[in-house]
């Protein structure tokens, strides 16, 4: 028996390779395939061919697709034609619809669902064609109402990307993308509730730094301390999951199992990358209701997470990008402080006793603007460490003192996740590390280390011992002195000590506290 001979297929797209791609695969699969390189040559090709479908690009030379495609439309109504567009608009999506378009994807678009549009656009072409011919009016009626029901549902669709690719193209702070992902998660996806956490692999959980909740949920103080308190450990865990992952996560329904917490009806997690690298997660979740996620909630978070890290990006690669990833970082230094307040104001007089030897050294001025950023950074790392252990007012167990040894790496693989800053990212590890090479985390040995953590090293002890903590009050002036001292050669690097003496002398280092 002979095989049936497929359908015509007209592709027109003003990329060659394209259409060389297409002309060759849906050859393959028995299609006949003819190529036009505008809409303009496709209207010549239709002159004398007969074809049952077409895909066309809008953005094309001479004649557009849209405009195409309403040519095609007049000369014969039942010729389904696809759009494919890497930059959907509204506008645009509204004008598909008076063309006739029957589908629109957005680029890029892989060759399978290439085919899997045509199977579907052309069975219902031969479903409709049969209705013309053979059906009553009644039944061509409701095939053209499902046709149309399609459409609007995928202009629905459209109208929702572009709201999201919009939103964020506004931003103009990093930080500020955090909190509008959050918000955009519960006016998409009715969820009740939506976090953001920073995520690191040096990092034993996630730590939260931006949250929405919906309007019933913010009067409910009993359902915040539940999920957080008491179950928030499973949680946790599914975040970190997706995290090594690099996976979206959804649990549509709580299955009575012990994966979820009992609170938590409905989960989703995904995962935003920062230059293939994992820098934090996105959470939503349904709490009250009967309200459930679907896959397309979970299409519509991946689509926003792409398009946050793209405004990450986009923001940091143009003229301000030091000071929206600075403002970004000293955000999450903000959010340590709220647990523990000499964090912030040992930050700021750290970097100035640092830039103040520095600038005694000789350092130049792009140096100085490095060790002033890495300074103000370099506790970011806290971000990781429980409280019991970063706030324990007595004095820290010898397992409790080797979580606090983190922070250093920690806080540079933060740094090291915007993938910029490499330099203020290796001074930040490093400031832990002694002169005679038992420092932490890499025991690093004399000029091995950085002149700029050495640098740093120096203040950051000077500073701790100066002021009031949690665990004892600050230390007398004298003992202070007598302490770095000691530690010229040993702890600290003996020129770096010399320089701080010397300016202690001068009274410029007491310049901190004023």
């Amino acid at each position: 028996m002979e095989e049936e001979k497929k359908e015509t297929i007209l592709f027109v797209d003003d990329e060659e390779s394209i259409l060389d791609i297409a002309n060759e695969y849906f050859q393959h699969k028995g299609y006949e395939v003819i190529t036009a390189t505008n809409g303009a040559r496709a209207v010549e090709i239709l002159k004398n061919v007969k074809i049952d479908c077409c895909f066309t690009d809008i953005n094309m030379p001479e004649m557009d697709g849209l405009e195409l495609a309403g040519h095609i439309w007049k000369m014969d109504n039942t010729i389904p034609v696809i759009i494919m567009t890497g930059f959907p608009t509204l506008d645009n999506t509204i004008q598909t619809l008076k063309n006739g378009v029957v589908d629109f994807l957005i680029k890029p678009v892989n060759l399978k669902q290439m085919e899997l549009s045509v199977q579907r656009v052309l069975h219902q072409r031969r479903l409709f064609i049969d209705n013309v011919i053979l059906k009553q009016e009644v039944e061509k009626k409701k095939e053209l109402e499902r046709l149309n029901l399609e459409l609007n549902i995928k202009v629905g669709e459209l109208n929702t990307l572009n709201r999201i690719m919009q939103d964020f193209t506004e931003i103009d702070r990093t930080f500020d993308v955090f909190h509008r992902l959050v918000a955009m998660s519960i006016e998409i996806s009715n969820a009740d509730e939506a976090r953001f956490y920073v995520v690191s692999m040096s990092m034993q959980k996630p730590f939260e730094i931006a949250t929405s909740f919906a309007d019933w949920k913010v009067e409910s103080e009993k359902g915040h301390e539940t999920l957080l308190d008491k179950e928030r450990e499973r949680v946790e865990s599914l975040i970190m999951k997706a995290a090594n992952d690099k996976t979206p996560l959804l649990i549509s329904e709580n299955k009575g199992t012990d994966v979820l917490p009992e609170s938590v009806k409905s989960l989703m997690i995904v995962p935003l990358s920062i230059r293939d690298r994992i820098f934090g997660v996105l959470t939503t979740s349904v709490l009250n209701g009967s309200a459930r996620f679907i896959k397309k909630d979970l299409y519509y978070l991946s689509f926003m997470t792409r398009h946050a890290a793209y405004s990450i990006e986009n923001l940091a690669l143009y003229d301000n990008i030091y000071e929206n990833l600075l403002t970004t970082l000293l955000a999450f230094v903000k959010t340590i402080e709220v647990r523990d307040s000499y964090t912030e104001r040992h930050s700021n007089s750290v970097a100035f006793i640092a830039v103040t030897i520095g600038t005694a050294m000789k350092c130049t001025s792009e140096e100085l603007h490095i060790l002033n950023v890495a300074s103000l950074l370099h506790d970011i790392g806290k971000i990781g460490i429980q409280d019991e252990i970063l706030l324990k007012p007595g004095r820290l167990t010898s397992e409790e003192f080797e979580v606090i040894k983190k922070h250093p790496v920690i806080g540079a693989d933060i740094i090291d996740k915007l993938g910029f800053w490499e330099r203020e990212q290796k001074i930040v590890r490093h400031h832990h590390e002694r002169y005679d090479g038992t420092g932490y985390p890499d025991s690093l040995l004399k000029n091995e280390i950085p002149l700029l953590s050495r640098i740093l090293a120096v203040a950051d002890v000077y500073d701790a011992l100066a002021s009031t903590r949690i665990y004892r009050k600050k230390m007398e002036e004298s003992k202070i002195l007598r302490i770095i001292n000691e530690g010229s050669g040993t702890q600290f690097d003996p020129d770096v000590v010399a320089v701080f003496q010397d300016l202690y002398k001068e009274g410029k280092i007491r310049q901190a506290y004023v």
